[in-house]
């Protein structure tokens, strides 16, 4: 079943040569033979993959002889070039081989032309396309494996979508229940070593949840169509404020300086904007210069609004800005810089959704992300 099958890709793959019925009809033409065929040979089975026949030789594509009675017995291998120029019967039989060196079949013509088939062009415009037709086997196979590969990695890409969706599901409630109890642990009359920890417990679990909800993101965005809004007319003033004085309440030793200047409501999602500054606030704070302040600059103007985070620290390298906005991309980082890679790429497609933009721009002095959206 399996060497049916073979056979079967075989003729396929010769058939889908679209120069094949020419070479045939050329080689007809040139050398006065009426019979020109493509045969995929095996150890016991010669089998017709394309013909052309102008003498009712009989075969068709799939048909196939016994390769100990072909033309001649005594043909001792049909994997070498074989030239019979002698009447009634003519025959010549140039082999073909993968690109790998595998025997596959044989180019080859019979007929009642006279000896002057044995030539130097005439072999060499046989050998010329019986390498054409080895580079189509070797382009066609090599794409089938592309393909193949490309199918494997959807499917993988897919699988792994599917598991981060589920796995930022159902991390959500435990990381709620968890930072549920440090807040109360906070709130109640405990001694101050039992605050601090609450504390620590507050802020890694922030921290969680932010993780989890770049993860739910990033699969909704692949296995949905991208990032959904609820748009709305809403004040931003005080969800942006919250972003900054959550972050400053997880860690005193933050600074952070704002700046806002809204004058008017427009269309928008407060929550994703909040999301993105959220983002951008994380990665300013990790990768900045420790103990300088992080600067953020909130403002709307005639018909677009602007919100930047600039940072001090090393600049971004042209290498790393190119690939800044892919997801799972982190750059150059220290053991202690923890992260998934994904924080800029969702702030990206936050802004996208916007019909906005995010951009970059460092220097030896700062960093400055920039998000900009029409209103």
């Amino acid at each position: 079943m399996n060497q049916k099958l073979d056979i079967e890709a075989h003729i396929a793959a010769i058939n889908a040569i679209d120069a094949v019925a020419s070479m045939l009809e050329v080689i007809c033409k040139v050398t006065g033979m009426g019979f020109a065929a493509i045969a995929r040979i095996t150890e016991d089975r010669w089998i017709a993959c394309s013909i052309r026949d102008e003498i009712n030789f009989g075969l068709l594509p799939g048909d196939e002889l016994d390769v100990k009675t072909i033309f001649s017995h005594e043909i001792p291998q049909h994997n070498q070039v074989i030239v019979v120029g002698q009447e009634p019967q003519s025959y010549i039989s140039i082999p073909i081989f993968t690109k790998k060196g595998q025997f596959f079949g044989t180019l080859c013509a019979i007929g009642s032309a006279p000896s002057s088939i044995n030539k130097a062009e005439i072999i060499g415009m046989f050998e010329l396309f019986a390498d054409l037709i080895s580079f189509h086997l070797h382009t066609q196979e090599d794409a089938a494996i592309k393909e193949q590969q490309l199918i494997e990695a959807k499917n993988t890409a897919e699988l792994r979508d599917k598991v981060i969706a589920i796995l930022g599901h159902d991390l959500r409630n435990p990381v709620a229940a968890i930072l549920n109890v440090a807040e109360l642990l906070l709130r109640l009359p405990v001694e101050e070593r039992v605050k601090k920890m609450a504390t620590i417990i507050q802020r890694s679990t922030n921290r969680m949840k932010e993780l989890i909800e770049n993860m739910l993101d990033f699969a909704r965005g692949h296995l949905g169509n991208g990032i959904k809004l609820d748009l709305c007319e809403e004040p931003l003033e005080e969800i942006l404020l919250q972003i900054v004085e959550d972050y400053l309440a997880v860690s005193p030793a933050y600074k952070i300086e704002i700046s806002l200047d809204l004058k008017q409501t427009f269309s928008c999602d407060g929550k994703r904007i909040a999301q993105l500054l959220g983002n951008l606030l994380s990665n300013a704070l990790t990768y900045g210069k420790s103990g300088e302040p992080v600067q953020v600059l909130v403002y709307t103007n005639e018909n677009q609004f602007v919100l930047s985070v600039t940072n001090k620290g090393n600049k971004i390298t042209d290498k790393i800005r190119s690939a800044l906005f892919q997801p799972f991309y982190r750059g150059d980082i220290e053991p202690s810089e923890q992260g998934l890679g994904l924080g800029l790429y969702i702030a990206s497609e936050i802004a996208k959704a916007h019909h906005g933009k995010l951009d970059v721009t460092s220097s030896d002095e700062f960093t400055c992300f920039t998000f900009t959206m029409p209103i």
